[in-house]
């Protein structure tokens, strides 16, 4: 089902996984862990305070952590296989007020690693949608200082952005369905693509030239099933790391598990 990670030679193995719950999702996560041994793994929505990280379970796995929770909702980590990640943020500059556990930065590998998830922003118009934009904008005015510093960085997670309409499933029902959700405002779409314009490389549609592949299905209305997807989960290359780009793609098997996350585990692999 998976790539053979172990016979990859000089490549480093980078995934996002919005898990939707360590603890509950944790065997899920332990057997694609074992399955494709990634080398970096940011995970989103751990949805459990710091004490309750299954940090030991991980360890045993060979997967050292840092992590910043939160109780019942958000949450943020990075593992490393065989490696210590070094921390070297907690939290996303720009607001001090921001209580919100939604980005984690640490260096593993000889790459910097920023691990993310943006706010959903629903409904809007809202306070929730103006956290969100201002949350992307935080993201942006980071993301340039981090450029600026020429290091090889990786930010990956959960955007809750659809990019384009070609990263959602065609569907019939497209005005009544998504016309006013939030993933897919003008607004945050504008902020995205600003990442874009600054020089990040976005690395699913780079690496996948038939289309990038969906990376969320809903549990609502046989998702799964009908293949209704959207691709909300990126990374995104620093200039000084987008020519290492050796390919990208989506375990979108995983999904299909009993107990699984809403969302498949996407990667990029890297010279």
């Amino acid at each position: 089902m998976f790539a053979d990670n172990r016979s990859r030679g000089q490549t480093v193995r980078v995934a996002t996984f919005n898990i939707n719950d360590v603890n509950k999702r944790l065997p899920n996560l332990l057997d694609w862990l074992g399955e494709t041994a990634p080398d970096v793994v940011c995970l989103q929505e751990l949805k459990a305070e710091d004490g309750r990280f299954p940090a030991a379970a991980l360890e045993r796995a060979g997967y050292r952590a840092v992590w910043r929770g939160q109780r019942s909702w958000n949450g943020v980590a990075i593992l490393a296989r065989g490696a210590e990640p070094v921390l070297t943020r907690s939290s996303l500059p720009g607001d001090p007020e921001d209580g919100q556990s939604r980005y984690i930065e640490a260096a593993v590998r000889g790459v910097l690693i920023g691990c993310l998830y943006a706010p959903n922003g629903n409904p809007q118009p809202g306070p929730k949608f103006d956290y969100k934009l201002a949350w992307l904008d935080r993201l942006t005015a980071h993301a340039a200082r981090l450029r600026a510093t020429g290091l090889p960085v990786v930010l990956a997670g959960d955007y809750n952005v659809v990019p384009t309409d070609r990263d959602i499933y065609p569907s019939k029902s497209f005005a009544r369905s998504w016309a006013k959700n939030a993933l897919l405002q003008p607004e945050p779409r504008a902020r995205y693509q600003a990442l874009l314009e600054a020089g990040w490389t976005d690395a699913l549609p780079a690496a996948c030239p038939d289309g990038p592949p969906y990376t969320f299905w809903a549990y609502l209305r046989d998702s799964w099933a009908r293949d209704a997807g959207l691709r909300i989960d990126h990374l995104l290359l620093s200039p000084d790391l987008a020519h290492r780009l050796a390919g990208a793609g989506v375990d979108r098997g995983v999904r299909g598990r009993e107990n699984a996350s809403d969302h498949a585990p996407a990667w990029v692999e890297l010279r």
